[in-house]
């Protein structure tokens, strides 16, 4: 969909038609999820600072989201396409792949499902949607981006390898800002660049994902449609309107992200048994730090004291932390439980955003 949460805000409100809009939550800390194509203007986007995007737009017209109207509007266009095949696999409640091979109405062309779903989608919403169409996810993700708003783009088989030739590597799936720094110095900036460097160099550098950006650069990728998966995590964060230093501040935001974190996996049904702790600190260096028990951890008696350690080992008296999370993971069954010992893992990882659509 194209500027989705802007979209809808837009069309439910008509006053905010052709302004420049971002939505989020009005406040220093607050960050822009979706921004209207207006404001993109003036350099306004997602994961931007609210603070940071009304000094671009003076003019920005901040809305507050509205979630549950979004969510309403993505089972709508699910209708849709379980109209064209069931497999499906959502990424976002405004993007999906879908797998048109062997399609319900018997049309031949993948395009000209496409163009149907899009004339369907304008009909019964009132939005816009931009489709990609090609014989891989890779390529198809890339495609849909290409002409927003309301674009169409087919990548042929017989094209692919020239059009991967002439992307910047900062269109190509994985490869964020300090990836693509990376490249750079290696004197890669196209995927015609990428695609001259073997394979053992790429592995050298970028490890497992080195032969991920192989396979791109060659126009691979064997990734099947997967319409039913399995949670792999139950995870959720908050960011302070102001940073926390003081142990009595950071033990009461410690306990209520417990107690979200608990409605979550009660929310999802989930199992796991690995606990990771995510800061982000004032000066939004970013660390986690994990424990794996031999138990499913389901309770607020499961978790918080095992937040309490993983806190315990995060000095964070002189150097407040501008956001806190936590997150469940590592399902297994009860069996491989037995098998496994208690451990301790510690990480630290660096997570690139990715702008909206």
């Amino acid at each position: 969909m194209d500027q989705f949460f802007a979209a809808v805000e837009q069309r439910d409100n008509p006053e905010l038609k052709g302004k420049p809009i971002a939505v989020g939550h009005n406040a220093e800390r607050g960050v822009v999820s979706t921004a209207s194509y207006e404001a993109r203007r003036f350099g306004v986007h997602s994961a931007q600072s609210i603070q940071v995007a009304k000094r671009l737009c003076p003019q920005l017209i901040i809305v507050e989201p509205h979630f549950q109207r979004y969510k309403e509007v993505s089972a709508q266009l699910h209708e849709i396409f379980h109209d064209y095949t069931d497999i499906i696999e959502p990424i976002s409640l405004d993007e999906a792949f879908l797998d048109v091979t062997d399609n319900k109405r018997g049309i031949e062309l993948g395009v000209d499902i496409a163009r149907e779903i899009k004339q369907r989608i304008k009909t019964s919403t009132g939005l816009t949607a931009s489709a990609g169409v090609s014989y891989c996810k890779f390529l198809a993700k890339i495609a849909s981006d290409w002409r927003k708003p309301d674009g169409l783009t087919v990548i042929h088989p017989d094209k692919a390898l020239d059009f991967i030739a002439q992307l910047r590597i900062e269109k190509i799936w994985g490869i964020g800002q300090k990836t693509a720094e990376k490249m750079h110095r290696m004197g890669i900036f196209t995927g015609a660049d990428l695609r001259q460097v073997s394979l053992s160099r790429l592995m050298q550098e970028f490890g497992k994902m080195g032969s991920v950006f192989h396979d791109f650069a060659n126009g691979i990728d064997n990734r099947p449609v997967i319409s039913e998966w399995e949670r792999k995590s139950v995870s959720c964060e908050q960011t302070f309107e102001k940073d926390i230093s003081q142990n009595a501040d950071v033990i009461i935001h410690l306990y209520q992200t417990v107690l979200e974190l608990v409605r979550r996996i009660e929310k999802n049904d989930f199992e796991g048994r690995t606990l990771t702790l995510k800061i982000k600190f004032l000066d939004f260096q970013q660390i986690t730090r994990s424990i794996t028990v031999d138990h499913i951890l389901r309770t607020k008696d499961d978790i918080l004291p095992l937040a309490k350690q993983l806190m315990h080992s995060v000095e964070f008296h002189s150097h407040p932390i501008r956001l806190l999370g936590l997150g469940v993971s590592n399902p297994g069954s009860q069996e491989t439980m037995n098998q496994e010992q208690p451990r301790w893992i510690e990480l630290e990882l660096e997570f690139e955003e990715w702008p909206d659509n």
